[in-house]
């Protein structure tokens, strides 16, 4: 494990620890105007506390958690999410959630059935600010979701969908970064969401991670921290809060917290050089708030507790030696990582403790609720600590204006989510983002002239957001509108032998075939489909549409070109396309090292790499 460790770390052009010191050197952003943000630290901070006093226990104790709803509407949703939302909270709506639980916050998941489209959303969250001022002790919400953009997106088309982290570290433009995030932070807010967990701060420096990876902006601690601070300013400067994670640093694994309770396994110097540099770039952007990491990491932490459970590393390191004083929020409470050492009683207990102030998504609201109620009744947390935590997350909800109009109108929306401009922002920034890694005999760009007739297969994943894709149809789509000759053929992640017999048909008479790759492993039948559509005389261009690390086993297949998308959010593929016909010259460079497949110990591909035209 040591000598893997050692290797990756030599891959790396910059590991410097003080790196937010030399390399982000800016006041902290605002999400708000000076002024304003003044005042919330002084008599709003009074104001704040006078309401706190105010507040029952059962108010106090609801304004920590942050829960999922299912259900369009605040007060109306279907009845297949009544019948969840009875199952899992027993009460019938987000209306009634609020309610009866004084939640501080509610997270938005398409699985849920809340992002439908902009309207619904703003309605959504309308219904929901007026559930929190309904209450005895009026508050208003902090809405969130997971809007990274690239894999992990909770909100699709119309609004605007930006290339991904790692896409955004291949493109290496702060000014691309931040205008990424001010665009999608702008679209968030007219929809009334305003906290969203992003940017990343993960430094993705093991290329098995199955968690982070592309969600990650690289490999590079320095060039990562550059990013994060870059999107922490464009997503404040719209005025919502960022969420930095997943602290202390989820880079390094290769197991997947959702599943399993992962094990980072740096030594304390080696978490300073390539763990905390983008966390502390964070904090020095003026980050609003930091989300926890379900992972041990024994250097930080001699008793072995999930991050989320960890004083040491919360209080200990976040608080008292990076000096953050903004809101901690958790990973999701149900995930498997945070519920394997104690029951879902005693999580979200030693959760504040350890120096968290927001719960979210507890797998059992009415188990956690209580367990926190019961803890402060038998003064196991005292009132000091959890009104520490609510005087953060109140500030806050001040800072992002909550208190003076938490509400949206149907016209922002339509002035701001998904308007042309910010549709072609995003393809600009997704052209300087695509990768070209090999392109043997000059192959790209393909010419109208001598390679019009296109076949397009591959891994057709379902889109993050159910509202982009097919993969194969939409590059089949994009090529088509440039004048090529288009057929797409869907062989999936796992194609059969049938599949590639069937793909190996279609290619006979075409000009090239493109093939979309997704994670192709050593075993991968994905290697074969390439393989034998090579064996054809055709030539074959892959098209990696998640990590670039594919270009890696799929070495000796016989392919004449390789790039790579970083995603298959339609708007990275487009960009990949104009790139692959020679509309766009290709500009992106690898933020990740590739390594071989035979020997991860030594390098295929560079930090850097990348070819032109």
């Amino acid at each position: 494990m040591h000598d893997h460790r050692t290797s990756r770390r030599t891959l790396l052009t910059a590991t410097a620890a003080a790196v937010a010191a030399t390399a982000i050197s800016t006041t902290p952003a605002l999400g708000v105007s000076e002024a304003s943000d003044a005042s919330v630290t002084a008599s709003t901070r009074d104001r704040l506390k006078h309401l706190i006093s105010r507040m029952s226990l059962e108010e106090k104790v609801g304004q920590l958690f942050v829960m999922r709803a299912y259900g369009h509407s605040a007060t109306e949703p279907d009845q297949v999410d009544i019948d969840l939302n009875l199952k899992e909270m027993g009460v019938r709506t987000a209306a009634e959630l609020v309610a009866k639980y004084h939640v501080g916050g509610i997270i938005y998941f398409a699985w849920a059935h809340n992002t439908r489209d902009p309207h619904q959303i703003a309605d959504l969250s309308n219904g929901i600010q007026r559930a929190g001022l309904a209450q005895d002790t009026p508050v208003p919400l902090l809405i969130s979701t997971d809007q990274e953009h690239g894999i992990v997106a909770r909100v699709g088309r119309p609004a605007t969908l930006m290339p991904g982290a790692m896409a955004l570290g291949a493109g290496g433009s702060r000014s691309d970064a931040r205008k990424a995030a001010q665009i999608a932070g702008a679209e968030l807010a007219a929809m009334g969401i305003v906290q969203n967990y992003a940017p990343v701060a993960d430094v993705n420096v093991n290329p098995a991670n199955p968690v982070i990876g592309v969600r990650s902006f690289g490999a590079d601690p320095q060039a990562v921290a550059g990013m994060v601070a870059a999107q922490v300013k464009g997503y404040q400067s719209a005025g919502i809060a960022a969420t930095s994670k997943h602290f202390p640093g989820h880079g390094d694994t290769k197991d997947d917290s959702h599943y399993s309770l992962p094990t980072i396994r740096h030594t304390a110097e080696e978490w300073e050089e390539l763990d905390a540099p983008p966390f502390r770039a964070a904090i020095a952007a003026g980050i609003d708030s930091i989300m926890t990491a379900h992972i041990v990491v024994p250097a930080l932490d001699k008793n072995e507790d999930p991050a989320t459970l960890s004083e040491p590393i919360l209080t200990g390191v976040l608080r008292e030696r990076l000096g953050y004083d903004g809101v901690v929020v958790t990973d999701s409470l149900a995930m498997a990582g945070v519920r394997q050492k104690y029951g879902d009683d005693r999580v979200p207990v030693l959760a504040l403790l350890a120096g968290c102030d927001q719960l979210l998504n507890p797998p059992n609201l009415p188990v956690a609720w209580n367990a926190v109620l019961k803890a402060v009744r038998d003064g196991e947390l005292s009132m000091d600590r959890i009104e520490e935590s609510i005087l953060r997350i109140l500030l806050l909800k001040a800072k992002l204006g909550l208190f003076r109009d938490p509400y949206v109108s149907h016209q922002g929306v339509d002035r701001t989510v998904g308007v042309r401009a910010h549709l072609a922002a995003a393809d600009r920034i997704a052209e300087a983002t695509t990768t070209l890694l090999t392109n043997d005999g000059g192959l790209l760009p393909l010419s109208r002239r001598t390679h019009r007739n296109v076949l397009v297969v591959g891994a057709d994943p379902a889109s993050p957001t159910g509202t982009t894709g097919p993969p194969t149809t939409a590059v089949a789509g994009a090529l088509r509108e440039l004048g090529f000759t288009t057929t797409a053929l869907s062989t999936g992640i796992t194609p059969t032998q049938a599949k590639i017999k069937e793909a190996v048909a279609a290619a006979k008479g075409k000009d090239v075939v493109v093939v979309g790759t997704y994670n192709v492993t050593a075993s991968s039948p994905q290697r074969t489909l390439v393989r034998e559509l090579a064996a054809t005389g055709v030539p074959v261009v892959t098209l990696a549409i998640r990590n670039p690390y594919d270009i890696a086993q799929l070495k000796g297949t016989g392919f004449a070109a390789s790039v790579a998308a970083y995603s298959w959010t339609d708007v990275e593929l487009r960009a990949a396309v104009r790139v692959i016909a020679g509309q766009k010259a290709p500009e992106g460079k690898l933020p990740v090292p590739v390594q071989r497949a035979d020997d991860p110990a030594k390098v295929l591909y560079p930090v850097g790499y990348g070819l032109t035209y």
